[in-house]
């Protein structure tokens, strides 16, 4: 079994998702209690892609943020560094393109909107994925966010966290392809940044009109840029 450090490294962690592949989506489902589809319907409406609209998928993994994003007409490509996770999607008929965040294979003002969903937290860079970012989008063009976040209320807080260290490794070991990922995955939520925290990267990289929406008590939450 492989899990990635807190460093981030992205062999590592490219190979730890590629070994948690199989089964991704239905893990996800079964230690969120099924919110995941929840949070992942909220940023589709955030979103509100158009039809005609060039749509980047960053970190998408399997692709169902993808093909939920291209409903309304917009053309969406999945882009993830994780060939492995890429390949579990191979069913999903969406455009997929093997991509490092840090180095994207796009040209400048490429996209309408870039969008990541449950991954902004495994780059290895965070604020300089933001600048690659928003390098490839349209001027207008807006960015969306979707993360696990700190929720507000401390005791919810802690029993949270504890439950991602303790209890969701636990059920990955009945569920998942590899559930020593799963141990990385839970401290990479608790070493993320607050909701402010993350809206300072996003401006920092370059980012105007920074805002951000909670779900679920701050479980998760929304952050919304535009490109001026």
């Amino acid at each position: 079994m492989s899990r990635a450090s807190l460093e981030k490294k992205p062999r590592e962690v490219a190979k730890m998702f590629d070994g948690v592949a199989r089964g991704y989506d239905r893990t996800n489902s079964v230690l969120t209690l099924g919110y995941d589809r929840r949070w992942r319907e909220m940023t589709r409406r955030v979103l509100d892609a158009q039809p005609g609209e060039r749509i980047l998928d960053l970190a998408a993994g399997t692709g169902v943020s993808t093909v939920a994003f291209a409903r309304g007409g917009a053309w969406c490509v999945a882009a993830d560094f994780s060939v492995g996770m890429l390949s579990s999607g191979a069913s999903r008929e969406v455009p997929k393109v093997a991509a490092d965040a840090m180095r994207l294979p796009f040209a400048n003002d490429s996209f309408d909107a870039v969008t990541v969903v449950f991954g902004i937290r495994n780059f290895f860079d965070t604020e300089a994925a933001l600048a690659e970012m928003r390098r490839v989008v349209k001027p207008g063009g807006r960015l969306l966010v979707c993360e696990f976040s700190q929720p507000r209320f401390k005791p919810f807080r802690t029993v949270f966290h504890w439950g991602m260290k303790r209890v969701a490794p636990t059920i990955a070991r009945v569920v998942s392809s590899n559930p020593e990922a799963y141990r990385y995955l839970g401290e990479s939520i608790k070493d993320w940044h607050s909701q402010r925290g993350l809206a300072e990267i996003v401006a920092k990289a370059g980012w105007s009109d920074v805002e951000w929406m909670n779900l679920t008590f701050g479980m998760v939450a929304l952050h919304r840029a535009k490109k001026r």
